[in-house]
Formats: structure tokens, C-alpha cells, sequence
């Protein structure tokens, strides 16, 4: 049985607003409402999401279309980029671009992407055993997992296609069964 990574969709930015309390947007509930076509099979038994806003209503959407509960798990966060708080989008993307090239190294203050690889391998490898689960978290560290579940190198050549992307991964081989694939239409 498969488990699979998903990451919220599109979400409200408000700079004004910590990024962990930014919640969906109409267009990302409207994405996250296809999850269960390719997000969540039969055996698939927990929905456990990350603390932030975002990824708690992708689950709940998820959840409430399977007819199961969700839990959160703090480990399965974003990337710590606490130190910048909200970059306009040129800025952020340079500055993805930069974690991604450097991954020992801390960008602008950012949790350095192999301490963020590390912390997302422990909690899904934690909670796939036995691999019933439906992990929602988000982009960069999934981009993270993804690496390590195909043993190869950290990349942005990694990163999902666009928020509200799903891959499958076999969690007793620890190795990854598809490619990213776009949610829903929004």
C-alpha cells in the first residue's frame, strides 16, 4: 500500500500575517477538494497534516471527502525561514533558489535544507509505519523527502510542479512510486 505526500494548495498572502496562519484560498480549497482522487486509496486509514493553517485545511477538506478524522504533527513543517518572515515573490523565489543550491549552508538566517531534510525523513518515516497514511505538508520539504526517498542529491529540479501536488512513495522500501502530479483544476 502507497502512502502519499501532499502539499496545500493555494493560499490568502498577507504580509501581515504570519506565514504559518496563512490559510487557503477559494482557488486552493477549490484544488484541495480533488485530493481524494489522487491523494488518499482504500487502505489509506490517517490524515496527518503540519501545525500551519494552510496544510490543517488542506487535510480537512481531504478528510471530510474519505470520511476520516485528521492529526497534526508539528515536525512535518515548512522549512523554517522565520528569520526572513514574508519576501515578495521575485525575492522569495531567489532566495528558494539560493537554499536549494546551498544546502549546508543557512540562507538568509532559513533552517539549512539539510537540517529540514532530515527532521521530514524522521516524522514520515515515523508515521508510515505501516504505511496507512496520508502525509499534507508542503513544497520545499517535500521537495526534501522526495530526494532522499530516490537517494539522490537535494535539488530544486525537486520542487513541485505548483501548490496542491501529490506524490506516492513506498514507505517499508523507502522509495518513491511517482513523480509530483497536480491536484484538482484550480
Amino acid at each position: 500500500m502507497p502512502s502519499f505526500f501532499l502539499t496545500h494548495a493555494q493560499v490568502v498572502v498577507d504580509p501581515a500575517v504570519p506565514i504559518e496562519s496563512w490559510g487557503l484560498s477559494a482557488d486552493g480549497r477549490a484544488r484541495a477538494a480533488g485530493a481524494a482522487a489522487v491523494a488518499w486509496g482504500p487502505g489509506v486509514r490517517r490524515i496527518v497534516s503540519s501545525t500551519e493553517q494552510k496544510a490543517i485545511d488542506t487535510a480537512v477538506i481531504l478528510a471530510d471527502a474519505v470520511g476520516l478524522a485528521h492529526s497534526t504533527e508539528a515536525a512535518l513543517g515548512e522549512i523554517d525561514r522565520s528569520a526572513t518572515g514574508y519576501l515578495p515573490p521575485a525575492e522569495f523565489e531567489a532566495v528558494v533558489d539560493a537554499f536549494f543550491a546551498a544546502p549546508d549552508d543557512s540562507v538568509r538566517g532559513w533552517e539549512r535544507a539539510v537540517d529540514a531534510q532530515t527532521r521530514i525523513v524522521r516524522a514520515v518515516g515515523a508515521l508510515t509505519d505501516p504505511g496507512d497514511v496520508t502525509i499534507v505538508s508542503h513544497g520545499a520539504v517535500g521537495a526534501l523527502l522526495l530526494a532522499d526517498l530516490r537517494g539522490v542529491p537535494i535539488s530544486r529540479a525537486l520542487d513541485q510542479p505548483g501548490m496542491g501536488s501529490v506524490f506516492s512513495f513506498d514507505p517499508r522500501a523507502w522509495r518513491a512510486t511517482s513523480g509530483w502530479e497536480r491536484v484538482g483544476a484550480a
